[in-house]
């Protein structure tokens, strides 16, 4: 019976990673985004306490010219907005709500815009 209920456990506890949900992977990459160098250039901190390098989608420098959208950039007041929203989309998320962490994060997106 002991090792029937330690099987239960380790099974259980393998499956753990795998409850990780769509919003939620969205939510770790903004949230990274966020913490990257165009995002402390912008806000001149992280959430975590370090700065994320090396993506492999990142330009090695942006774009020459001005935004095609008009869009005048990323504030630090629109970034906290942002992390608002994120926060609301784990909510959502939490509660299995994917359709309202979705749009939450959608927002959020629209806030942040083109980082530097």
């Amino acid at each position: 019976m002991r090792a029937v209920s330690l099987s239960i456990v380790l099974l259980t506890a393998a499956a753990a990673p795998a409850l990780a949900t769509p919003c939620a992977e969205h939510i770790a990459t903004i949230e990274r985004r966020l913490n990257s160098e165009g995002g402390v250039a912008v806000t001149g901190t992280t959430t975590s306490g370090r700065v994320e390098t090396g993506s492999p989608k990142a330009l090695p420098t942006p774009p020459a010219g001005q935004p095609s959208t008009g869009d005048t950039g990323p504030t630090p007041e629109r970034i906290a907005q942002a992390r608002a929203l994120m926060e609301k989309a784990r909510d959502f998320d939490r509660k299995g709500d994917n359709a309202a962490c979705n749009d939450a994060m959608t927002q959020a997106k629209l806030l942040i815009g083109p980082l530097p």
